[in-house]
This record gives structure tokens, C-alpha cells and sequence, in this order.
């Protein structure tokens, strides 16, 4: 709502929210001034102002973002529940059975098999494995990386490391494996081919709902910046984890593809 001066006609000094306001004892100018017409005046007049500013319409555009985002949350948080009780609930065969139809279309595409710097991930919470194809990428002289959170509370930040399938692993805070003994400097993110992202949940739009933890946004920040294509983003899901519309916030790194034991999905941007 934009106030107007013609909205001085209104006695805004005695406005029910306000109220009157007291006697300024011992300046009686001071009083003519807050209490008479001409002050209404500029005061309609100082609304109109504030209210067409650019400070207003950035604290406006904040306060919504805000809302936004908190709403989203509280969504995200919900659907997340309801989806990995999905894919929790499916057996150690049907998991098998996913993970190595999800590396036959893997290995068709052609981003994959121009790749040579592939990041993937352990899989953990009924997340469909990319093991099978770890050991593919490895046999086919492709380099392979894990991510490795930093220890750091502070830091809170995904590194990639080399990874060869027969490699040890050791748990992070989360109980998820990776690569120990490091003796490399990690592989910069924006030198990667590809990256094979875990999902909770996906739409056809390419929104991605993770675990929550917002790693890999941070890690590839970057890509929504310039908007570069390098590496191209992959989910990997079982086709039960897919929603019609998921909700998404601006520091969100949309996929260029999903792949679920049933399908290969090229994201739909708008």
C-alpha cells in the first residue's frame, strides 16, 4: 500500500494506533507544527517517498525472501520425511537390481563417456548406490572422486578427493565412508566433468532435495554465478523419490539430468 498526500486529509496525529500525541510543554511552534494541516502534509508527503524507495522495496523484497524461505523449509522438511521412508522401505534386492540399471543408462549418455573427472558418493539412508558404476569408470581409465566434509564446524565445506573402488574408507560425523590417508591436494570442483548427486526427491525441472545440509550448493556456488555448464550435475534416484513440484530457494544448484532405475530425465528449465 503506497500512501499519497492526499491522504493528509486524514487526521493522522490522532490515528487510533498512535493516538494524540502530548503537549510538548514549552514549545508551542513545535506543537502548531505536529498538530496542524501543513504537517499532515509532510507527513503524506514523507510516506509517499519512503514507500517508493529503493531502501523500502529492499526491506520488502528481504522480509519476502524471508518468508519464503522459511516456508520452503518447513515443506522441504515434510516431503524429505515421506521420501526417504520410500526409499528405506525397499529391499537389499531391489536396491541391487536399481543401482546396476542405473549404470547401463549411465554409461550410454554421452556426457559420460566424454567425462574423465567423475565425483560420485557412498550411498547411505537408501540412497541408490553408484558403486557398480565406480568400478566401471575406474576399469575405464576414468579418475574418480569422493567428497570429504571438513571437520571444521566453522569451515562446513565438500572437497573431492580421488577415490578407486578397492580404496579404504573411514566414516565422517555422518557414518558415511571416505577416502583416508590423503596425501593429495582435493581436485577443484569447477575442474570436474560430471557429479553424481544422491537425492531425497526430484521433479522434472531439475530441483534437487538433499538431506538438508546445503554441501553442495555451497561446493558449486559458483555455477549459479556464470551459469557455467562444466561440470554437468546428475541425480541419481529410484523412481519413487520423484515429485511433480519441489520447492526451491535461490542458492539452489538445479541438475542437468536425472537417472532412475526406469529413465533418463534431461531437466526441463523454465
Amino acid at each position: 500500500m503506497l500512501f499519497t498526500p492526499e491522504d493528509s486529509s486524514r487526521d493522522w496525529c490522532a490515528c487510533p494506533l498512535v493516538g494524540k500525541p502530548k503537549n510538548l510543554a514549552g514549545n508551542s511552534t513545535l506543537n502548531r507544527w505536529v498538530q496542524g494541516p501543513r504537517s499532515r502534509r509532510y507527513l503524506g508527503a514523507f510516506f509517499t517517498l519512503f514507500c517508493n524507495s529503493s531502501i523500502f522495496q529492499t526491506i520488502t523484497l528481504s522480509l519476502c525472501r524471508r518468508y519464503t524461505a522459511r516456508m520452503n523449509s518447513t515443506l522441504k522438511s515434510k516431503l524429505r520425511r515421506e521420501l526417504r521412508a520410500r526409499r528405506q522401505n525397499l529391499s537389499s534386492k531391489q536396491q541391487t537390481v536399481a543401482a546396476k540399471l542405473i549404470m547401463h543408462r549411465l554409461i550410454r549418455l554421452a556426457a559420460f563417456r566424454k567425462a574423465r573427472h567423475i565425483a560420485a558418493y557412498i550411498a547411505s539412508d537408501g540412497e541408490i548406490s553408484p558403486a557398480p558404476l565406480l568400478r566401471y569408470a575406474n576399469l575405464g581409465a576414468k579418475r574418480c572422486y569422493l567428497p570429504k566434509i571438513s571437520q571444521s564446524a566453522a569451515s562446513n565445506k565438500m572437497a573431492f578427493y580421488p577415490y578407486h573402488h578397492r580404496q579404504p574408507l573411514s566414516p565422517n560425523q555422518y557414518g558415511i565412508g571416505e577416502p583416508t590417508g590423503l596425501r593429495r591436494q582435493p581436485h577443484p570442483a569447477r575442474k570436474l566433468d560430471i557429479v553424481l548427486l544422491p537425492l531425497t526427491g526430484f521433479d522434472k525441472n531439475g530441483r534437487r532435495l538433499g538431506m538438508g545440509g546445503g554441501y553442495y550448493d555451497r561446493a558449486f556456488a559458483f555455477k549459479r554465478n556464470n551459469k557455467t555448464r562444466k561440470p554437468i550435475m546428475i541425480g541419481l534416484a529410484h523412481h519413487c523419490q520423484e515429485v511433480n513440484s519441489l520447492p526451491s530457494d535461490d542458492w539452489d544448484i538445479p541438475l542437468d539430468f536425472i537417472v532412475t532405475d526406469r529413465q533418463v530425465i534431461k531437466a526441463k528449465r523454465r
